[in-house]
């Protein structure tokens, strides 16, 4: 049997991220987003910020590495490498402020951000138009820090590229390209930043299997109910993600 000590942590703690990684992944199998915005917080609270976050990082960079050469094909690589130019300057300093901050600090700023992209998300708001070079920049700056600090940088950019004057396809293939270069970009600052630790990859193995399962699981119950009533199921999960994660009912629910 297992001993889940070797990873610092109890079974208790283990099974709430083995929980957060399955429930994680059920949201993104059937409504495509939401992961990190109920994965993190939860995570966060169980092992720490400075575990969740890159775990995450890991987990999802394996599950989707697949997509990357059809993604490739279809994407619109001017707009993906002008959105990783801010993405190259966000990510770092997201990272430094995972690695260096209290990580109560962080914890509370992780809720704060959750609570945010949960609204823009609620909001249905969409950038119209064909996209600037500038806000282009801008966007992959935003996204790339909230990526750093948390893996949460998804909704500013889907907002930003899903509500523009282009395909559908390439929107969905530029989303997944610039992510995959935005997850290298973490790689990169994680490594320098002393945030990839051995306990990182073994915690990965012991989670990748509950998250594979939520993602196959959510794949599979697209088509029982609408669009959109996943969406508010998605959005009812990250909000109870953000309220369980709160620091101040560490000493209750935990």
């Amino acid at each position: 049997m297992l001993d889940f000590s070797i990873a610092g942590h109890s079974a208790g703690e283990i099974m709430f991220l083995l929980a957060a990684a399955l429930v994680a992944g059920l949201a993104r199998g059937f409504s495509g987003f939401g992961a990190a915005l109920i994965f993190i917080p939860l995570a966060s609270a169980a092992i720490g910020p400075r575990l969740a976050v890159p775990l995450l990082l890991v987990i999802d960079f394996v599950m989707t590495v697949g997509m990357l050469p059809g993604a490739w094909r279809l994407c619109d690589r001017r707009d993906v490498g002008t959105m990783a130019v801010g993405a190259f300057l966000g990510v770092p300093a997201g990272a430094y402020v995972l690695a260096n901050a209290d990580p109560l600090t962080i914890r509370w700023a992780i809720v704060g951000l959750v609570v945010i992209m949960l609204g823009l998300l609620v909001s249905g708001w969409r950038y119209h138009g064909r996209p600037k070079p500038p806000v282009t920049v801008a966007v992959g700056l935003a996204a790339g820090f909230c990526s750093g600090a948390a893996q949460a940088g998804g909704p500013p950019v889907v907002a930003y590229w899903l509500g523009g004057a282009i395909e559908r396809w390439t929107v969905r293939a530029n989303i997944v390209i610039y992510f995959a270069v935005s997850s290298l970009f973490s790689i990169f600052s994680y490594v320098a930043g002393g945030l990839l630790v051995r306990e990182v990859f073994l915690l990965a193995l012991l989670s990748a299997p509950a998250y594979g399962l939520g993602l196959f699981g959510g794949s599979h119950m697209f088509g029982l109910a609408s669009e959109t009533t996943f969406r508010r199921i998605c959005y009812w999960l990250i909000a109870a993600a953000a309220l369980v994660s709160l620091p101040v009912l560490d000493g209750i629910l935990r």
